[in-house]
Formats: structure tokens, sequence, C-alpha cells
């Protein structure tokens, strides 16, 4: 199952665009299931290239960690052109209409309280 994100493509065919995959995995652990969304980078000709080498590297990573790559991937195109990548550059971006006012729609989609990560004060 592929879904796909996608901003405008280079202007200079020459160039090959850099583009961000998010693939999904999960670990079995004793009582649940860990998932893990990841994001990869890929400099490739076109949106197709980018989630076959990230499907591919994806497939081996599962592999390193002992999870099952769910066979989703989500492409975003980056929107920097003919230059470095720099900080503060959108790697990823995917919008989602929902009806849930934004305290209820973090706590569903974002913030469920099941994530490993810590809080900052």
């Amino acid at each position: 199952m592929i879904g796909v994100s996608v901003c405008p493509v280079a202007e200079d065919p020459e160039v090959e665009p850099w583009y961000a995959v998010r693939c999904v995995f999960a670990v079995k652990a004793e009582r649940r299931t860990r998932y893990e969304e990841r994001v990869t980078l890929w400099r490739v000709s076109s949106l197709e290239g980018a989630i076959k080498r990230a499907e591919q590297e994806a497939g081996e990573y599962a592999g390193d960690i002992g999870a099952e790559y769910l066979g989703l991937a989500q492409s975003f195109h980056l929107a920097v052109e003919n230059r470095p990548l720099e900080s503060g550059d959108e790697v990823f971006s995917l919008i989602r209409e929902s009806e849930l006012p934004p305290d209820d729609y973090i706590s569903r989609f974002l913030d469920t309280g099941t994530e490993f990560q810590g809080h900052m004060e």
C-alpha cells in the first residue's frame, strides 16, 4: 500500500531532486506491538524512484531490527532547488482533514501517551 504526498517537481530536469519518504514498521513486544514511523531522504529523479529505494531500504532495516515493514510509504518532494539542504528545510509534510478540535486531534493522532518520547519543561 503506497500513499503519496506531492509537491511540484524540480524545474531543471538535469538536477536530481530530494525526496523524503516515511515508512511504517511494527515490532512485536511482549504484550503490545510497537510502531515506528521513519523518514529517510533520497536524491533521485522521481517520486516513484524515491519510494522504490525507500522500500528496498525499509526491508533491510526491518530485518536488521527484527521488525515488519508494513508496506506504507509516503513521499514528499523537498522544495530545495539547486542548493544544498539547510537547517530549517522542510523534509516532510502530511495534511489531514479532521472535524476534531485541536487538543483532541493531537491526542488522537500525535500525542496519545503511548509514544516513547521525552517532555520539555
